[in-house]
């Protein structure tokens, strides 16, 4: 069992920055951000397997994930917040056997959640 710990969300101003963290409890080859607006299906912002990354459409540009396996802990780089970038962020983990896998997961592949923190742009 992985546990998940998010932190970093905030209240921002649109065009400002935010970095979220996720703290595991062990290791996983795979790691997720995934993001929920109310009245919203529940989107992929990124992953990372390896040295692989996905970014969806509405992030790339302005967000970056990256790792620290030694710390266990996941991080998502935000800039350039828009108002619509505000929901509810949550960091997801899985053992997946490619780093490709890593790529294409959907949220029903990722095991492990944690209980999400909240992001809020404003105009």
């Amino acid at each position: 069992q992985v546990q998940l710990v998010e932190s970093g969300g905030g209240s921002v101003q649109a065009g400002g920055s935010l970095r979220l963290s996720c703290a595991a409890s062990g290791y996983t080859s795979c790691m997720a951000w995934f993001r929920q607006a109310p009245g919203k299906e529940r989107e992929r912002v990124a992953t990372i397997g390896g040295m692989t990354t996905y970014y969806g459409d509405s992030v790339k540009g302005r967000f970056t994930v990256s790792r620290d396996n030694a710390k266990n802990t996941l991080y998502l780089e935000m800039n350039s917040l828009k108002v619509e970038d505000t929901a509810t962020y949550y960091c997801a983990a899985a053992m997946l056997g490619s780093w490709a896998a890593c790529s294409i997961a959907s949220a029903s592949t990722f095991k492990y959640w944690g209980q999400g923190t909240q992001v809020t742009v404003s105009s």
